[in-house]
């Protein structure tokens, strides 16, 4: 799958998202079916998929994109010194550790770096990251310090592939908010971090709970 074919699907991914309070989102994509669950705010499933030959995962690196009404600069204090590159690389290493010590917890999944025959390919994304006013306080002389009312805010993208054939087996969407609050506090790279932890950790366990799900259900794969 090459990153043209990648970048136009989470742009879709976007949209379906937003499509999830009204109207409803299509009920079907890219040959995948929408299923009814409780877990994402969308997932499209292949029909004649099943899991149940997976005991191998390879972890694709999480890309990030920001969302695009998103501007550091803005506000009475332009943050011009806010280093994208390093929130993405934070972000990255931050998902790729949560997620290896959900899908790999008791043993039953192992994470390979080639695919085979057992292998399904998990390719996540965040399409519109939206951080409040991103600390930079560390890099200046100057202390700044930003109060903000309302939280962040990324969505997930996943795409799952059958490691050798390159299948597109499903897809996940799901968005999720930092924590609301109904008075000012104060907004840096801690507590956004920490609101970034709590909603990967949400996936990476809802992730894990649908790949045993769906492999308890798929009849034994006879190929």
């Amino acid at each position: 799958m090459n990153r043209t074919s990648v970048l136009c699907g989470l742009a879709v991914t976007t949209l379906l998202l937003a499509a999830c309070v009204t109207p409803p989102p299509p009920q079907s994509w890219e040959g995948l079916d929408l299923v009814a669950q409780k877990r994402f705010d969308a997932v499209y499933l292949r029909p004649d998929a099943s899991f149940a030959r997976y005991s191998e995962i390879m972890l694709d690196p999480l890309e990030v994109s920001f969302d695009r009404n998103w501007d550091p600069r803005a506000g009475t204090n332009p943050l011009t010194r806010v280093d994208t590159g390093q929130i993405k690389r934070v972000l990255a290493d931050e998902f790729r550790r949560i997620f290896e010590e959900a899908l790999t917890a008791d043993g039953k999944y192992r994470l390979v770096t080639e695919a085979g025959p057992a292998t399904l390919r998990i390719s996540p994304a965040i399409v519109d990251l939206y951080i409040n006013a991103p600390d930079v306080s560390m890099q200046s002389a100057a202390r700044i310090t930003s109060y903000t009312l309302e939280p962040g805010r990324m969505t997930l993208a996943a795409g799952f592939r059958d490691g050798e054939s390159d299948t597109l087996l499903a897809r996940v969407v799901d968005r999720k908010q930092g924590m609301q609050s109904n008075y000012l506090q104060v907004t840096n790279n801690v507590t956004n971090l920490a609101d970034a932890r709590r909603a990967m950790t949400q996936w990476a366990r809802s992730i894990r709970e649908g790949l045993d799900t769906a492999r308890a259900m798929a009849p034994a794969d006879r190929h």
